[in-house]
C-alpha cells in the first residue's frame, strides 16, 4: 500500500514574539487568533486559523519536550504562499494601510494549480509572505 497525502492540516512557525506575530497575521491577512489548552498542564498555545487550516505560532526556545519541533528552530527563516479572491492591487493598497512594505509585485509566478499573481511582503521575524491569486480565464 502506498501512502499519498492530500491536504494541509496545519504547520508551526518559530517566532520570537507570539503576541506579535498572532496580532501581525490576524490584522495583514485577516487571520482568527485562537488560543488553546493541550491539556495535561501544558503551557497553552497559540494559531492563527484560515479557510480550513492553522498556523501554530511556536515561541523560540521554548522547550522541545513540551513542543515537539523541527531540529533547527529559527524565526524569520519560512517562506508561505497565502491564496486571496482580492486583486493584486488591493493586496498592495491593504498591506499600504497596514503599514506593511511590498517587498515585490505584483508579480507572475507558477503555483500548484497554475498562473498566480503576487505580491510580496514580510512578517515580523522577516519570514517571506507571498500574497496569490489565480488568474482568471
Amino acid at each position: 500500500m502506498s501512502v499519498t497525502v492530500t491536504a494541509l492540516d496545519h504547520l508551526v512557525l518559530n517566532v520570537a514574539d507570539v503576541a506579535r506575530s498572532a496580532a501581525w497575521y490576524a490584522k495583514v491577512l485577516g487571520m482568527e487568533i485562537r488560543i488553546f489548552d493541550p491539556g495535561h498542564g501544558k503551557i497553552p498555545r497559540t494559531s492563527v486559523i484560515f479557510g480550513t487550516q492553522k498556523i501554530n505560532l511556536r515561541p523560540i526556545g521554548a522547550d522541545k519536550v513540551e513542543w515537539f519541533t523541527a531540529d533547527h528552530e529559527r524565526a524569520g527563516s519560512d517562506d508561505l504562499c497565502f491564496l486571496t479572491a482580492a486583486l493584486p492591487t488591493e493586496v498592495v493598497a491593504h498591506l499600504g494601510a497596514c503599514g506593511v512594505a511590498v517587498e515585490e509585485g505584483p508579480v507572475t509566478r507558477q503555483g500548484a494549480r497554475g498562473t498566480l499573481r503576487s505580491v510580496y511582503c514580510r512578517d515580523p521575524d522577516g519570514s517571506l509572505i507571498e500574497i496569490s491569486s489565480y488568474e482568471m480565464g
